[in-house]
């Protein structure tokens, strides 16, 4: 019964980044699980086209840039243990890739809001580590 109950609430916190998708109102879990896996997989997409923008604009500073990467590597290894350790409740569950791939997606939305702040720094903002464009 606890499996349940937490299964259900994972599901349920997990919802509203499957909904924002455009899944719709899926009914059965082979769909939902396909559907959180491609609401991750195009996320992903688009925290890598930030990421490789940030390159762009560091590739005159080299010690930055490793910073850069060093972050990124750090946090994709945060991501993937904490979506791990938050869905290990259900990981013999046929809900798991729903709650795992959503997980994934809603830390990764929150990199993308940090990446899209970095691009849009004001001239002369010294904390931020992305000169402006």
């Amino acid at each position: 019964m606890k499996l349940f109950l937490a299964a259900a609430w994972i599901g349920v916190m997990a919802m509203p980044a499957y909904a924002e998708q455009n899944c719709g109102d899926l009914t059965n879990q082979t769909d939902m699980n396909v559907c959180a896996q491609k609401s991750f997989q195009k996320s992903d997409t688009e925290l890598n086209k930030l990421y490789k923008q940030i390159e762009t604009r560091l590739k005159d500073d080299a010690d930055t840039t490793k910073l850069l990467v060093t972050a990124q590597r750090a946090w994709v290894a945060f991501r993937d243990g904490e979506c791990s350790f938050s869905s290990s409740m259900v990981a013999d569950g046929s809900v798991h890739p729903f709650v795992m791939n959503s997980c994934l997606e809603g830390l990764t939305q929150n990199r993308i809001k940090d990446l899209n702040g970095y691009l849009s720094c004001e001239e002369g903002d010294m904390s931020c580590p992305v000169p402006a464009k």
